[in-house]
């Protein structure tokens, strides 16, 4: 039995609001990054299991300024951030799409210095599972006939249509599987009766079906990791997971936004496990974001990264009142690095707040891939 799960959240027709920093409430994303998605399970952990058994849980962790025997342990579980999924059904057939980060390397076999297809490559943020594997598992990128990958890439560039494998397997249909819209609220103060008017996005997964049998929609996946087979955890997160459900994941929870029900919790299909168990790689992929107090030396060498700032507003039901994180950068998914990273909850706690302690999870998940090699020039 593998240690690996993956998990698929319907959302059917719900709206949702998954806020950045950085990013007024007027703009939402598509999706949730690793560390939202656990801090929204172990609050809801906690309203099941009890204060008590979420500190034991936490406290496996490797958590920053811990002793080093501790701190070297793997932790009891590794999630990735969520992306997004497709589904489509009809008479004959179920087919699920996952799409999955572009890493910041160039595949094997991509050609230097060849700026034709570039504008439409570098908008390519993630990319389908199949099309993933090839590139960065497989043969790679290829260039060397009419039905290849540049020249599809190329006819992309010129006239927005083509017709191969990357249109086929759904490279250029990421931004089709959700909408964003914006909608206006009105606030009222408590005290003063005063109002205000704003504005908030929401993101729509596509949800469709009609009478003939045939559906499409989509939604968002993420992924588990037990070091160690736990299958009491695993039904712990279960639940705690389906009770997320109920409640909303993200913001705008008070309207409504953000329910789910969890279409699916159980072992990778067979392309997953390829991916996963993949040997010889040279490198290794973030599928969550990374953060640790200190790295090794030249840790980052030859490695390809993005840093992003994350913060936001605690959500302790014991706070009583509305407090910000403290900021800290990580790195994100995509990231590429030479050796497995190996992440830490990071302390996050606000000034004066002392009834717990606040972490921000920078829990690692990365799988193993190959890059175009440097260039000796």
């Amino acid at each position: 039995m593998s240690n690996w799960r993956l998990v698929r959240l319907d959302f059917s027709r719900t709206p949702v609001h998954f806020g950045e920093v950085g990013i007024g409430i007027e703009e939402t994303s598509e999706r949730v990054r690793s560390d939202t998605l656990f801090s929204a399970l172990i609050n809801t952990y906690v309203r099941l299991f009890g204060v008590e058994d979420v500190t034991e849980f936490l406290e496996l962790f490797p958590i920053e300024n811990k002793s080093l025997d501790k701190q070297e342990r793997l932790p009891p579980v590794q999630i990735s951030s969520t992306f997004i999924y497709t589904y489509e059904k009809d008479q004959t057939k179920d087919l699920y799409r996952y799409y999955l980060p572009r890493p910041a390397n160039f595949p094997p076999g991509y050609p230097e210095y060849d700026l034709e297809f570039f504008k439409s490559y570098k908008k390519l943020k993630y990319l389908p599972l199949d099309i993933w594997r090839r590139w960065y598992q497989e043969s790679g990128f290829s260039t060397d006939n009419k039905n290849s990958d540049r020249t599809e890439l190329i006819a992309q560039t010129k006239t927005k249509e083509t017709k191969g494998a990357l249109a086929e397997a759904g490279v250029f249909n990421y931004s089709k599987t959700y909408s964003i819209a914006t909608y206006p609220k009105v606030s009222i103060d408590r005290r003063t009766a005063a109002t205000n008017f704003y504005h908030t996005g929401f993101t729509q997964f596509n949800c469709e079906q009609n009478d003939k049998g045939k559906e499409k929609r989509s939604g968002l996946y993420f992924l588990l990791y037990f070091p160690q087979e736990n299958p009491k955890l695993e039904h712990r997160l279960n639940a705690t997971l389906n009770l997320l459900g109920e409640d909303g994941l993200g913001g705008e929870r008070s309207s409504g936004a953000g329910r789910f029900e969890v279409e699916y919790w159980g072992d990778l299909p067979p392309d997953w496990e390829k991916i996963v168990n993949f040997q010889n790689a040279q490198h290794h992929c973030l599928l969550s974001l990374f953060w640790r107090k200190s790295l090794e030396d030249n840790f980052l060498d030859n490695s390809s990264y993005e840093l992003i700032e994350r913060g936001g507003w605690i959500g302790s039901p014991f706070s009583g009142r509305q407090l910000r994180r403290k900021k800290i950068h990580m790195f994100a998914e995509g990231s590429v690095f030479n050796s497995q990273p190996s992440g830490q909850l990071a302390l996050v706690t606000p000034d004066g707040f002392n009834k717990h302690k606040i972490y921000r999870s920078g829990i690692s998940l990365s799988i193993p891939i190959n890059v175009k090699p440097e260039s000796s020039e």
